[in-house]
């Protein structure tokens, strides 16, 4: 095998130098590593009617037939409410974050105890469709519906990943390409970086389909 030597100077890390790293230095820097991230906050409420909003930088496409969203959420311990909500309830909503709204959605990353509205402490807007007993973002220019599926504990940190259907899905008619997809950077759809990194968005190209020859 030819050795190839990287044009860019860059730093060796060994695992065995991360894990002597304080957890916040190591955190910061693993969380990072895997590049920029979709930014949502994910709105449920409880079966008392107690609505729970919660910012989340792991949602993922898992499939368009059917149309499958997946979120990683933190061990319980951590985090119990956003997918306790949804368990209970089957319905969530996702809320993308634009840059008017950014600071508040990191916000709700505190942890407030349980039986507190994050709407509540952080200002941002509650807001109910027909037909959904989940709370929208009012003021996410982009929001979706999911019906609660699955979850999979991931036994190696504890951690779950949750499974939707996507319902319904709310969205500016101007970012919509004849083809469906759609330019989120028109909307002012924001990235995230690690746990507190925030970015604006540039759509450089569209590619065509990928073929052979």
């Amino acid at each position: 095998m030819t050795n190839v030597t990287s044009p860019v100077m860059s730093k060796h890390f060994s695992l065995s130098e991360l894990q002597t790293w304080d957890r916040f230095t190591r955190a910061n820097f693993i969380n990072s590593l895997s590049g920029f991230k979709s930014l949502s906050l994910i709105g449920t409420v409880n079966s008392k009617g107690i609505s729970n909003l919660a910012v989340f930088s792991n949602i993922v496409h898992l499939g368009a037939d059917p149309a499958l969203i997946g979120f990683i959420n933190r061990p319980l311990s951590a985090a119990p409410h956003t997918i306790r909500n949804i368990q209970e309830t089957g319905i969530y909503t996702v809320n993308l974050v634009t840059e008017s709204m950014y600071k508040q959605a990191h916000q709700t990353s505190a942890k407030y105890p349980d039986g507190v509205s994050e709407f509540e402490m952080t200002g941002l807007t509650q807001a109910y469709r027909d037909g959904c007993i989940a709370p929208f973002v009012a003021e996410s220019p982009v929001q979706y519906v999911l019906k609660f599926e699955q979850v999979m504990p991931i036994e190696l940190n504890g951690t779950f990943l949750v499974i939707g259907s996507l319902q319904e899905a709310y969205v500016p008619a101007e970012i919509q390409d004849e083809d469906g997809f759609l330019d989120l950077a028109k909307a002012g759809i924001l990235s995230s970086l690690g746990t507190n990194g925030y970015y604006k968005t540039e759509k450089i190209a569209t590619l065509p389909y990928a073929k052979v020859n």
